[in-house]
């Protein structure tokens, strides 16, 4: 296999992962605002969690990241994953903001039930 299929199969994996995880995280958004706290959202704090886990012991870095860096010199933000430029440049940032607004939403829902 060459450089380039090498890359494109690293790039595919690491966007369904990319995928996934936007899955997870909007149904723990649908779980909290729906009252649908249940083992499925739980197995969901879970894995986000255990991703969390894994970007901080890689020094907020994808484990794929190395691996695509292998097969490439491109400097752009996206040269390990499908998403724009942009998006890969602020995932980070992005998905962070996004943890926080619904923690906050499950923090204020608590509230209320109290």
């Amino acid at each position: 296999m060459d450089s380039l299929s090498k890359l494109l199969l690293v790039k595919m994996l690491h966007t369904v992962i990319w995928i996934f995880f936007n899955l997870v995280l909007g149904y723990l958004f649908y779980a909290v605002i729906y009252d649908r706290i249940d083992l499925r959202f739980w197995l969901g704090v879970g894995m986000i969690l255990i991703e969390c886990i894994v970007l901080i012991t890689n020094k907020w870095t994808c484990p794929l990241s190395p691996i695509a860096r292998r097969y490439t010199s491109s400097t752009k933000a996206n040269f390990d994953i499908f998403l724009p430029n942009w998006l890969a440049k602020n995932n980070l940032l992005i998905y962070s903001g996004l943890l926080i607004i619904l923690v906050l939403i499950v923090l204020i829902k608590r509230s209320e039930l109290i």
